[in-house]
């Protein structure tokens, strides 16, 4: 067991300027949706609705499409949402949302696809959490039966091992083993290696079944941002399957965000992972897709993808005592979200531009040379002017009461020269 401790003071270097490159994983085919090999790092989220409630999980799912998910996953738990998910997967296209619904099964899963062979093929993937498909003789029957149905139906499986609910008979198993060892390891190494087992061994199993090994995604989730790291650099070393990253429970507002960010970004940097989720607990009355907004932000300011125009805005100071550069900057940053829907179709490129909404003449004019559009918005007793920047020239000042408006149809005006003509036949 020595051989294969987790080896978490190890990790390869990061470029000085970006990430260090992808590891090398087999790509998996989840409906339309590629993740690992060269396809670039995928996000993905989960519904909080009852499954079997058809209507609810639907429009959620749709919103969290529209947000920029590009795989979402449901709750099949009972044999109402096995039931529920043919029909959710065929309102959502009529709805024209093309987004592949991935079941989560714990417990009776088997039962479920088994009484469910619409929900069984409706589904693009299933998740299996190898420390809850069934105790004792019947863990393994009930996987092998899990994976049958996967293969059955030609779908992918993410093998999903949870700090939470892990194998407690392997790490019994190796408890005892390292009990024995003359120099026996800390109980947290043995617990974390027992949870990379538990994915490696159960990804290995599925392949002896017949799964092959390009239809298999891992996790291994706990909720420490330490440990996240140390697991996922031990499963990345030891396999070449595609990895999914995110903490089982991140937690609530700007903690979950925090914690899921330093634990991905550390991760994504040295070139680990191949989709992720930020498993945000939602504050009441936030949307849901708040940790897809995340996950996309996270990628983007990495510069491992981009998906919709960003906003650089000064935090303010004494210089800036009035609201109106705060105010336009969240004006400018939902504007571009809400176009970028219409943009990924008919302006693509859209995603890439880079905007800065500046509160004073200290460092506005310089930010706003450095973005494709920027504003210089007047200071605490400066001129009641607006210079606005394009491409690094100074083209036009704004003043009055309409700067806003204004400068929002000017980036309208530049999405539509720069990027329309890559639309346009001939």
């Amino acid at each position: 067991m020595n051989d294969e401790a987790v080896s978490a003071n190890t990790a390869p270097c990061a470029g000085m300027f970006g990430p260090a490159p992808r590891r090398a994983t087999r790509q998996v085919r989840i409906g339309k949706v590629r993740v690992g090999g060269d396809a670039p790092v995928v996000v993905q989220s989960m519904t909080n609705t009852d499954t079997a409630d058809v209507a609810s999980t639907t429009k959620q799912v749709a919103e969290l499409w529209r947000a920029g998910s590009e795989l979402v996953r449901v709750t099949v738990n009972t044999p109402e949402a096995a039931a529920a998910v043919p029909r959710i997967v065929e309102k959502l296209a009529m709805m024209g949302v093309e987004v592949p619904i991935i079941g989560d099964f714990h417990y009776n899963g088997h039962q479920l696809l088994a009484n469910e062979p619409a929900c069984a093929e409706a589904l693009a993937k299933y998740r299996i959490n190898p420390g809850n498909v069934g105790f004792g003789k019947k863990r393994d029957t009930q996987f092998a039966q899990l994976v049958e149905f996967a293969i059955r139906h030609g779908k992918p499986v993410r093998i999903g091992a949870n700090w939470g609910s892990l194998d407690q008979a392997l790490a019994a198993k190796l408890m005892d083993e390292n009990h024995a060892l003359a120099v026996p390891l800390d109980a947290a190494e043995v617990l974390r290696e027992a949870l990379i087992r538990s994915a490696l061994d159960s990804a290995a199993r599925a392949v002896e079944i017949g799964l092959p090994a390009d239809r298999i995604i891992l996790s291994a989730k706990v909720s420490g941002v330490q440990e996240l790291v140390a697991v996922y650099r031990e499963m990345s070393r030891r396999s070449d399957f595609a990895l999914h990253l995110g903490l089982t429970e991140a937690g609530i507002g700007s903690k979950g965000i925090v914690a899921s960010s330093a634990a991905l970004g550390v991760l994504l940097q040295e070139g680990i992972g191949d989709t992720i989720r930020i498993s945000l607990t939602p504050e009441p009355g936030q949307s849901r897709t708040t940790e897809v907004i995340v996950a996309q932000e996270l990628l983007q300011t990495m510069g491992l993808r981009a998906f919709t125009p960003m906003v650089t805005a000064c935090p303010g100071c004494g210089r800036t005592t009035s609201s109106f550069f705060q105010e336009l900057a969240k004006t400018v940053q939902e504007h571009v979200r809400a176009k970028m829907p219409e943009w990924k179709v008919t302006h693509p490129g859209a995603e890439n531009l880079t905007l800065a909404v500046m509160g004073c003449v200290v460092n506005g004019p310089g930010e706003s040379r450095h973005a494709n559009i920027g504003i210089s918005l007047p200071g605490t007793g400066e001129a009641p002017s607006a210079p606005v920047f394009v491409d690094g020239e100074k083209t036009v000042t704004l003043r009055g009461e309409h700067i806003a408006r204004e400068f929002v149809a000017l980036i309208d005006g530049y999405v539509e020269r720069k990027f329309a003509a890559a639309t346009r036949p001939g």
